[in-house]
């Protein structure tokens, strides 16, 4: 049995060879600029101490975090260097390797230059001839550029390089997994409000951005939901509008609880490719039971009510599935049954059976004005406030309001003659709920006295 060494270094200098093609590619993408690669790979082994070139990983892999072994003989297979190469091909990097070599170069005027490249810029290239004489080229006059062979340690995509020390030989499956950033997830919600506003149509979206240098071909696509730890060492110093989705009803993803997170595996495969924005139908629309809700914080807020759309995620109310944190807009249908947009919010994970409260806006037909209209201190340690808060509702339909009100930390309180009653909220803030009728007002009164 071979015991199996990994000693991970940063080489250059490897030639470029050809790509192999996963036989199977999983590929898991966290919501945090984060993916796991696990590509299984038909390989050739020789026995003894050989090369592998493992090339078409993504350009920003974490070379450190690469597992490889392969799966039929673990034990007969010793890792004794892995190398990561990632030293690209580039007319500035092939120039660079060119210094006081001899290069070839054609003008746009046809005329050809022959001699040994001492020095290059974006201005211009300088050259010396076979007789000694310096010459230097507008960088703008070159068409074209010729050299006798690639410089040696450049290569065309990033590649892994194995020694491994082998007791056996001919094709095997070997599976590769590493850890790359530059890919992310987020979901994004479509909901629709009726007429009433009492109805929810909400539809989801995943969308998976793949900025990491490398395409996934037919991969076995899973999303990983939560906030997972990742230790950070220090160093010195496109949004998609998504739709309801008519018709049939289909399940893309099926989620379950995974650790302390939830894990959504598409049904089908899928094709990621480099530089592309993918969105998947995260679940079939469902309507949910929904209320608005107005709202009115003094400390936050100034003279604004705003407007809120609630509802609980529940089997019930007609959801009832984990939702990944995300942007939800909001539609409403108008009379000639176009849907216009009144507003969007960021909600966080939500479990089900948990509320899921969306701000779409600050109500128009609704004017409040805070006032303190006393104060007196009654001793160094005892201090009394009087406010009134005026309600204005001009819309055509009866509402309610919630007055938030937060309260001096570091003092114990009490309210008094206070002419709404309130609900206590936590240690310092406090809820008041004020109805009104079409087009009334009601004033909110109420003192509180802080003693230290």
């Amino acid at each position: 049995m071979k015991k199996i060494i990994l000693a991970l270094t940063i080489l250059l200098g490897y030639s470029v060879v050809f790509s192999q093609t996963a036989d199977k590619l999983f590929l898991t993408v966290y919501n945090q600029d984060l993916a796991l690669i696990r590509e299984v790979r038909n390989l050739d082994f020789k026995k003894g101490i050989f090369e592998i070139k493992f090339k078409d990983v993504a350009s920003q892999i974490d070379p450190t975090s690469v597992h490889f072994k392969t799966l039929k003989f673990p034990d007969q297979v010793a890792i004794l260097e892995q190398n990561y190469q990632f030293d690209l091909v580039s007319s500035e990097k092939i120039l660079e390797k060119y210094i006081d070599k001899t290069i070839q170069l054609v003008t746009k005027q046809d005329k050809e230059y022959k001699g040994e490249l001492l020095s290059f810029d974006r201005g211009g290239l300088t050259l010396k001839d076979q007789g000694g004489s310096i010459r230097i080229i507008s960088r703008a006059e070159v068409r074209d550029l010729f050299f006798p062979a690639l410089p040696e340690g450049l290569i065309t995509r990033p590649t892994l390089v194995w020694q491994l020390d082998s007791d056996i030989s001919g094709k095997q499956e070997a599976e590769v997994s590493y850890l790359t950033s530059g890919i992310n997830w987020h979901a994004e919600y479509v909901a629709v409000i009726d007429k009433e506003d009492k109805n929810l149509e909400l539809a989801g979206w995943v969308s998976i951005d793949n900025r990491s240098g490398a395409t996934y071909e037919n991969a076995k696509l899973k999303l990983i939901a939560g906030d997972i730890h990742r230790a950070r060492e220090e160093f010195a110093p496109i949004t998609v509008s998504g739709r309801v989705m008519d018709g049939r009803k289909i399940t893309p993803f099926e989620e379950k609880a995974f650790f302390e997170y939830h894990l959504y595996t598409l049904t089908r495969p899928a094709t990621v490719k480099d530089k592309e924005i993918k969105q998947i139908t995260l679940f079939p629309s469902a309507t949910v039971t929904a209320k608005k809700v107005f709202t009115y914080d003094g400390a936050r807020d100034k003279n604004k009510v705003r407007v809120n759309l609630e509802f609980l995620n529940s089997k019930k109310d007609g959801l009832g599935i984990p939702l990944p944190q995300g942007k939800i807009r909001v539609y409403k249908q108008d009379e000639d049954k176009s849907q216009e947009f009144v507003g969007e919010d960021l909600i966080d994970h939500t479990p089900k059976d948990e509320k899921v409260r969306i701000y779409v806006g600050n109500a128009f037909d609704i004017v409040v004005e805070r006032t303190e209209t006393s104060y007196e201190r009654l001793s160094e340690s005892v201090h009394r406030y009087s406010y009134q808060i005026s309600l204005r509702n001009h819309k055509e339909e009866k509402i309610e309001i919630t007055v938030i009100e937060h309260l001096n930390t570091g003092w114990k309180w009490e309210i008094f003659d206070n002419n709404y009653d309130y609900v206590k909220k936590d240690a310092f803030t406090v809820e008041f709920r004020i109805p009104l009728e079409k087009n009334s007002e009601k004033k909110l009164n109420y003192t509180v006295q802080y003693v230290r």
